[in-house]
């Protein structure tokens, strides 16, 4: 089920790309591919950007509650449910549009993990099969080996997406609040090593898969400016409003 609903139409999809693209170019196909499925899931990203985003402002106040009733879990708990409520966000949305995008981002990691040519049996009918698949791209680049540039380059995307819905936590200087000092480490430190862990993994896969996880972290860069700009105008507005 897994490979008719998710798998072949991510395939066959990547093999017409690279039938009509000129000089059948693969890295150009992979972009491609990238673009268009970050396009069909645009909506679903932006649900997702904005429910982050706002989890991220609210942090700073969740551990002001957290600190103010430290030793009453339950009161705190629901302090922090009437915080999400008055401020109209559901702590789950944010999880949900990048669950239903998981089986196709698995899909077409299968797919470069495996190999292309290894695959072509599953090409619809009137999809024109290719004899071959050349994965050098734009004359230079392997993409069916593991290339370190990409990676890095990808590691460095990956640290400024999560840099961007970062939020910059006041000094805590509560009696007591050694354990939310170590958490705002804990969260700066993630950070790093989420990008870092990123270069480690890409160095190890096939250069088409890392290509493809740079293009979909840089259109999700592009996203966010595009939500965050929208966020700011429409909060000047209201501003100009309430003035």
């Amino acid at each position: 089920m897994f490979t008719t609903i998710f798998y072949q139409p991510v395939l066959n999809l990547l093999v017409f790309i690279y039938n009509i693209i000129p000089f059948n170019d693969f890295g150009v196909a992979i972009i491609l591919l990238t673009v268009i499925i970050k396009l069909i899931f645009w909506p679903l990203g932006g649900k997702a950007i904005k429910s982050q985003k706002a989890l991220q402002d609210l942090q700073p106040k969740i551990d002001k509650i957290k600190q103010e009733y430290k030793d009453d879990k339950v009161a705190s708990s629901q302090k922090i449910m009437e915080l999400y409520k008055d401020n109209k966000i559901n702590p789950f949305s944010s999880c949900l549009p990048l669950l239903i995008q998981l089986p196709f981002l698995w899909a077409v990691f299968r797919i470069f993990r495996s190999g292309v040519e290894n695959n072509l049996d599953l090409v619809y009918p009137f999809i024109s099969r290719p004899e071959s698949i050349n994965t050098i791209s734009f004359g230079i680049v392997d993409l069916g080996v593991p290339n370190v540039y990409l990676a890095i380059l990808a590691g460095l995307a990956q640290f400024w997406q999560a840099k961007m819905v970062s939020v910059r936590k006041p000094e805590i200087k509560t009696p007591g609040a050694k354990d939310e000092n170590m958490m705002a480490i804990m969260n700066k430190q993630m950070l790093f090593i989420m990008p870092a862990v990123t270069v480690f993994i890409g160095m190890s896969l096939p250069g088409g898969l890392t290509l493809y996880w740079l293009v979909i972290t840089l259109v999700t860069v592009i996203q966010q400016l595009l939500v965050f700009k929208k966020k700011n105008n429409t909060e000047v507005i209201e501003g100009e409003i309430v003035k």
